[in-house]
């Protein structure tokens, strides 16, 4: 039984990485939405967990240390934040005013998202925080009735999805400062929104770090008031 699920947790674990891998190269050579690795690696990985008939369940208890890394990865956001601190410091009423509006939009939205396609239950309160990144994501739904290991799958889509319109939306909209770019992904796709916003520029990168660790912070302190105040509206 143990050799069974040893070996479960080294090919899910492998295949992971190497299809990341395998993302960033065609990336790469290719740098188009749908050759982008935090979409592609998820797509051929639900394609192997079907044709292997593999539950979710199966699959997060031999990849969880992956998401166990996500907190430390999180962590290192603040070298950049700290590098752009004096932009920070001339325009945190601004920041901290947009990370508290668009925590409100995401929790709210998630959760009229939920009632119009009839969710209900740990299903709802899994998908309420599905805007931040996965560490404090994981937390809230723990707190507030959730599943967290659902909501890390929220949370993926979320990113996936996030940054791949949040960067349509820059190359539509007259979004020009390093300011209004950051939010935009930080607060929209999180993680991979940061990641993405890095690659954009470094000034970015930061605002988008900063946005995404506030908004995480806000959620945690205020997820669990809102969850019992929409239990009690809806």
């Amino acid at each position: 039984m143990r050799s069974d699920i040893l070996v479960n947790a080294v090919f899910w674990s492998l295949l992971t990485v190497g299809l990341y891998a395998l993302g960033k190269a065609l990336y790469h050579r290719k740098p188009t939405w749908w050759t982008s690795p935090l979409l592609l690696a998820p797509v051929l990985l639900i394609a192997a967990a079907v044709a292997c008939h593999q539950s979710y369940r199966e699959y997060i208890r031999g990849t969880h240390w992956l998401v166990v890394l996500l907190a430390p990865v999180t962590v290192a956001f603040a070298v950049p934040i700290y590098e752009q601190r004096l932009l920070i410091r001339k325009h945190w009423l601004l920041l901290v005013a947009g990370a508290a509006a668009g925590s409100a939009t995401a929790m709210f939205s998630s959760w009229a998202l939920a009632t119009v396609f009839g969710l209900d239950g740990g299903l709802r309160l899994s998908l309420l925080p599905r805007s931040l990144s996965t560490p404090f994501a994981m937390t809230v739904s723990g707190d507030i009735g959730g599943v967290p290991t659902l909501t890390a799958v929220f949370v993926v889509i979320t990113g996936v999805f996030g940054a791949v319109i949040g960067e349509l939306l820059l190359g539509v909209l007259p979004f020009r400062s390093a300011l209004a770019r950051g939010a935009l992904l930080g607060m929209g796709a999180h993680g991979a929104g940061t990641a993405k916003a890095h690659q954009i520029d470094g000034e970015v990168g930061a605002v988008a770090g900063l946005v995404m660790v506030m908004v995480g912070v806000m959620n945690v302190l205020a997820a669990p008031s809102v969850a019992k105040l929409l239990q009690w509206v809806g």
